[in-house]
């Protein structure tokens, strides 16, 4: 019965090794191809289950899914002739399992071919242009030619390059102190020509003031004098219908009033008994 029983355990696991060596699975994240002898055999196999030869058949997997090239920062030369050190990255599927696998192998294998591509299409395109232009106004124009091209050029490798961007465009460390001392100089220019504007601006703003103030000025003392002018001629009319009224009082009034002003204290006049200040002075009373 144990010999039975042995028995039957062990063809079990014969069969379930045989199984495991005849059958696999593809994940649905996953595309596969058998190979034999290193040579592809039969089509691309999708997600299920699937059989192959055991000890005969290799099964190789790809990804299905989008992957990443982070690729090494290259020089490229600008068509200022600055050198542009740029450190870019591209997205990309396996589009064909069996032509990928006859080209370049392997992920490693599409990376390097990639980067190639990449680096070449990128060198012709960003030569094009000067170095303002590539940080300020063309990058994304150059982005979607340089994409376009690597995508048609790596379909010759299975390869669908969905992507291609820059991370990053910078100078040599040796030109940098140079580019900085330029850019630092033209700043500077700049700054000096707005303040020189401004302060011209300033000069008409306050020339202008100078101008609306004097004219006020001279409008505000024109219009005083007039009413002075006015007021004064109103005080002479009436003073002379006052005065026209008894001029006898009037010259006796601004008689008193010249005595007052001229007669200080402790002052000493010597007049004639004729003199005009002291006509009113031997009068006992003045008439009405």
């Amino acid at each position: 019965m144990d010999k039975k029983l042995t028995g039957v355990l062990i063809i079990v696991i014969a069969l379930i090794v045989v199984a495991n060596m005849t059958f696999f699975t593809v994940d649905q994240t996953l595309q596969a191809i058998v190979v034999r002898l290193g040579k592809p055999v039969g089509d691309i196999k999708g997600p299920g289950l699937h059989f192959k030869l055991p000890l005969v058949h290799e099964v190789i997997y790809f990804e299905k899914r989008l992957l990443e090239y982070d690729a090494a920062p290259a020089e490229i030369l600008t068509k200022d002739k600055k050198t542009l050190v740029v450190d870019n990255y591209s997205r990309w599927l396996i589009l064909d399992p069996l032509l990928f696998y006859k080209t370049v192998r392997n992920i490693r294998g599409a990376q390097a071919r990639l980067d190639d591509i990449m680096y070449a299409q990128l060198r012709v395109d960003l030569g094009r242009y000067t170095l303002t232009e590539i940080v300020s106004e063309v990058r994304s124009d150059v982005m979607e030619r340089v994409t376009a091209r690597c995508n048609t050029i790596a379909h010759d490798y299975g390869i669908e390059v969905v992507d291609v961007r820059i991370k990053r465009a910078d100078l040599p460390p040796e030109n940098e102190n140079a580019v900085y001392g330029r850019m630092r100089a033209e700043r500077e220019r700049q700054a000096k020509k707005y303040r020189s504007e401004g302060q011209e601006e300033s000069m008409k703003i306050k020339a202008d003031a100078d101008k609306d103030r004097t004219i006020l000025l001279a409008e505000a003392y024109e219009k005083s004098e007039i009413i002075k002018g006015e007021g004064d001629a109103e005080a002479l009319k009436i003073y002379a219908k006052a005065f026209g009224k008894d001029p006898e009082f009037f010259s006796f009034l601004r008689t008193l009033e010249a005595n007052e002003r001229s007669m200080g204290k402790d002052t000493t006049l010597v007049l004639s008994p004729k003199n005009e200040f002291l006509q009113y002075l031997g009068k006992s009373r003045i008439r009405k």
